[in-house]
């Protein structure tokens, strides 16, 4: 198992629990919008965060979904974001909620 993180509102999160799979790729951006879901390492989790919303995301309460690679039926890229930048875990479809191990609460 690679683990993959992805942050996000707890929210989102809590309305694909009740559709059975999560279709968000990054802040306010969609998975059909973009073409696949935004997602981590352990370690790169920060800056991303970070990079996505800032030191204080207000009232928002942000979640982590920590999830399984094994157990997804769509494939994972590792791609820059930018041309020489480190590559992230990008998920090419929707995310099953089952493949969602842990949610664990997000703290700057």
């Amino acid at each position: 198992m690679t683990e993959l993180l992805h942050i996000t509102e707890r929210a989102l999160w809590e309305a694909a629990r009740e559709s059975g799979t999560y279709e968000m790729s990054t802040r306010g951006r969609t998975l059909r919008e973009v073409g696949f879901i935004h997602s981590s390492l352990r370690h790169q989790l920060p800056p991303v965060a970070r990079a996505l919303y800032g030191a204080d995301p207000g009232p928002t309460e942000l979640v982590v979904l920590v999830i399984d690679s094994d157990r997804l039926n769509v494939p994972v890229r590792y791609e820059p974001a930018d041309p020489g930048a480190q590559k992230l875990p990008h998920i090419y479809g929707p995310l099953p909620v089952s493949a969602v191990v842990d949610v664990e609460p997000w703290r700057p």
